[in-house]
């Protein structure tokens, strides 16, 4: 079934190339890993609730790590299987190179300030996750074209 939408004349796969292609440093987005570590007063897995899984993850390698336990495993011989069962996924996959376009908007607002009441740059500004989800092919074209 063919589309009957308007195009820009730049497809999806034009502009995710294009964007693959653009250089990225730093960390794209800053966001501590919560569940990987203890907090003060948090404990371990703070993002997590507490119920028999989470509480049978942290026996589990306390006793594969705790050298007096029967279970213990050296750490030469410790391996980490996943299923991809989507708990490692993302729910609202991005890619990386669409966040980097997002994050150099402050950038080039400071730039061209007549730029930070104008769409989709006013929206990211915003920090609204969800509307920036929202933006059209068109809005993220317009992005592509003033980060690059």
């Amino acid at each position: 079934m063919k589309s009957t939408a308007p195009s820009s004349g730049i497809n999806r796969r034009v502009l995710l190339l294009t964007l693959a292609l653009l250089p990225a440093s730093g960390p794209l987005l800053p966001v501590s890993p919560l569940a990987q570590t203890a907090t003060p007063g948090g404990g371990l897995l703070p993002s997590w609730n507490e119920w028999p899984a989470k509480q049978a993850i942290l026996d589990f390698v306390r006793a594969t790590i705790d050298r007096s336990s029967p279970s213990y495993v050296s750490p030469e011989d410790r391996i980490a299987v996943f299923d991809q069962d989507g708990t490692l996924w993302v729910e609202h996959p991005m890619y990386t190179q669409v966040v980097y376009c997002l994050e150099r908007v402050p950038a080039v607002v400071a730039k061209k300030p007549e730029l930070r009441n104008v769409e989709p740059f006013k929206t990211v500004l915003s920090g609204n996750r969800e509307a920036v989800a929202k933006l059209s092919m068109r809005d993220l074209e317009k992005i592509l074209a003033a980060t690059r």
